[in-house]
């Protein structure tokens, strides 16, 4: 394997990772023809082939993912020397990769913005996803961070809160409810609730609420986007729980409503999460800390007020609390830091 390149590496695993020559040419800007050329000339370095097509399928052979499995874990190693390098540089240069779960779309890019303004020499990836696929990057050490709901309880974290995360009963202006001042959770049960794919956060804190509450909606119907069940409740389709953050410009222009419903908003936290084991560098450092210390202003001037803020009695002290290992949400910090 000597005439093997990291470069060759780097290929190949993304080819092992996509089964797929064209998707990891897309990935990495390169051709098709470029991608299946490195695959080729890494199987004549090492005498075995690596990948094989039955039908229109890429299947990684016994080798191959042998091979995939030790280029993953160089370059997690040349990552980690690269990282570790670039902590002497400070502050002002440097990469942040974030991986943000769908609901913070609506105001994760107006942070970075604010934060880029002040450190315009900082390259930024945001990948937006939904929640699994934001803990698979995590666990995969393939972002840095994660700006989330709630914590993984799959592996160990330093998680820290920096925002209220409210959700809100939301309805078309034409739903019965709609001008009631107060309404008891109960008379929702004639309702269709739209939801979202298991597993979300926002699915959770819903089932929840409504099982506390003894209500079981006439109907659910799941729908996969936020953007989705808006414009599903907006014609009438039923109603839902979303975070308010995800609707503050509907609610504003009179095409949605918040129902007043008794025992919401549901106030959650948004935290920013990273590996207990992850070595970040300064400028990832130096973003937590912003969000930590001035993301909830900056949602609050986002949104405007309104829906956004949590009933009297629930406001929540300024002072962010220090970042905790844990093992989720679930659990209590093992240490703080």
């Amino acid at each position: 394997m000597k005439h093997v390149t990291f470069r060759g590496l780097r290929v190949f695993e993304a080819v092992a990772r996509h089964l797929s020559f064209s998707r990891a040419a897309e990935e990495l800007h390169l051709t098709q023809p470029a991608v299946s050329m490195q695959v080729r000339q890494i199987e004549d370095s090492v005498g075995l082939p690596l990948t094989e097509q039955v039908g229109r399928r890429i299947f990684l052979t016994a080798a191959g993912a042998e091979l995939a499995r030790h280029a993953r874990l160089i370059q997690r190693q040349l990552d980690e020397a690269r990282s570790a390098m670039d902590e002497l540089k400070g502050t002002r240069r440097g990469r942040i990769e974030i991986g943000v779960v769908s609901t913070a779309k609506y105001f994760a890019p107006h942070l970075l913005a604010v934060f880029r303004r002040e450190h315009p020499e900082v390259e930024v990836k945001l990948a937006v996803l939904n929640r699994e696929l934001v803990i698979q990057q995590l666990a995969d050490n393939r972002i840095d961070m994660a700006i989330m709901g709630r914590p993984p309880a799959q592996f160990q974290t330093v998680a820290q809160a920096f925002a209220d995360h409210p959700l809100i009963v939301i309805a078309s202006p034409a739903h019965p409810l709609a001008r009631r001042a107060r309404i008891d959770p109960k008379a929702l049960r004639e309702d269709t609730f739209l939801t979202r794919e298991l597993g979300s956060g926002t699915r959770m804190a819903m089932e929840r609420f409504l099982a506390d509450q003894g209500v079981v909606p006439a109907a659910t119907i799941e729908v996969s986007s936020n953007e989705t069940i808006k414009q599903a409740v907006m014609a009438g389709l039923g109603i839902s729980i979303l975070s308010a953050h995800a609707v503050g410009l509907e609610l504003a222009v009179g095409r949605l409503v918040r129902l007043r419903v008794a025992g919401t908003p549901l106030m959650r936290r948004w935290f920013v999460v990273r590996r207990a084991e992850k070595r970040l560098l300064p400028v990832a450092e130096a973003f937590a800390a912003f969000l930590v210390e001035r993301g909830a202003g900056l949602i609050a001037e986002i949104a405007g007020g309104g829906a956004l803020q949590p009933p009297e009695g629930m406001r929540r002290r300024p002072a962010p609390p220090k970042p905790a290992r844990t093992r989720g949400a679930h659990r209590p910090p093992t240490r703080a830091t």
